[in-house]
């Protein structure tokens, strides 16, 4: 399995309405192309020197295909479309995870 992680640093002037969307339109967007079979929104709890908030989204694809259709076929409308909405107000960076195991406590 793969992790699909976008960091984004949101400016003050755009952040309320940058959740909302994020939320309500560009998430549920992102998994409506089907690469993709759960997203985790988180904020980063560290304070930038720029200013703003960081956040983190994770989206989960079960393949590296997967991962690669939603490249070849979705990433740069998404993104393009987040750009003209946004612009230099929300700076974002990508990063690819392949998970190789994961853990869990179970209560006894």
């Amino acid at each position: 399995m793969y992790i699909y992680n976008v960091t984004s640093n949101v400016s003050d002037a755009v952040h309320d309405t940058w959740i909302v969307w994020m939320k309500e339109e560009h998430i549920p967007q992102v998994l409506s192309v089907g690469t993709f079979y759960q997203a985790k929104l988180t904020r980063v709890l560290v304070e930038e020197d720029m200013g703003g908030k960081t956040y983190s989204v994770q989206y989960r694809a079960k393949t590296r295909e997967a991962l690669d259709t939603y490249y070849s076929e979705f990433a740069e409308l998404l993104r393009t479309e987040a750009f003209k909405k946004f612009g230099e107000n929300v700076l974002a960076f990508r990063t690819e995870l392949e998970i190789i195991d994961e853990y869990s406590v179970t209560k006894q």
